[in-house]
């Protein structure tokens, strides 16, 4: 096994915590069965949002669902002039016999936008 990066993103409709949590867990679970990674095998996640979402921290979502031993982390993205607004991505840090070419990169609700060339 080898440390690989799984990068992800999502978008939602309004800087809402429901949707957020919703939103995020969805990515996570889907992030994580796509490649196959249990939760032992992980060894951190870090979580952007963009500038117009603090309804809530994404890394609560990913405690609801059973990763609180695995460190968090959440940061603001660069708020670049024109960019796709109301936006989390993530970028998991794992063990995995994947090839980084073999690893599968998700985006989910409108997030393939930001990353056509790795959008399943």
């Amino acid at each position: 096994m080898r440390l690989i990066g799984i990068r992800g993103a999502t978008m939602l409709q309004n800087n809402d915590a429901t949707e957020m949590k919703s939103a995020v867990i969805e990515l996570l679970k889907e992030c994580l069965a796509k490649n196959s990674i249990k939760n032992e095998d992980l060894v951190s996640i870090i979580f952007t949002t963009t500038e117009d979402l603090n309804c809530a921290f994404p890394a609560a979502s990913a405690r609801e669902i059973g990763l609180g031993d695995v460190p968090l982390l959440c940061s603001k993205e660069i708020d670049v002039p024109g960019a796709p607004k109301l936006v989390v991505r993530i970028l998991i840090h794992t063990y995995s016999d994947l090839d980084r070419k073999n690893v599968t990169h998700i985006y989910l609700r409108g997030a393939e936008i930001l990353r056509q060339d790795l959008a399943q």
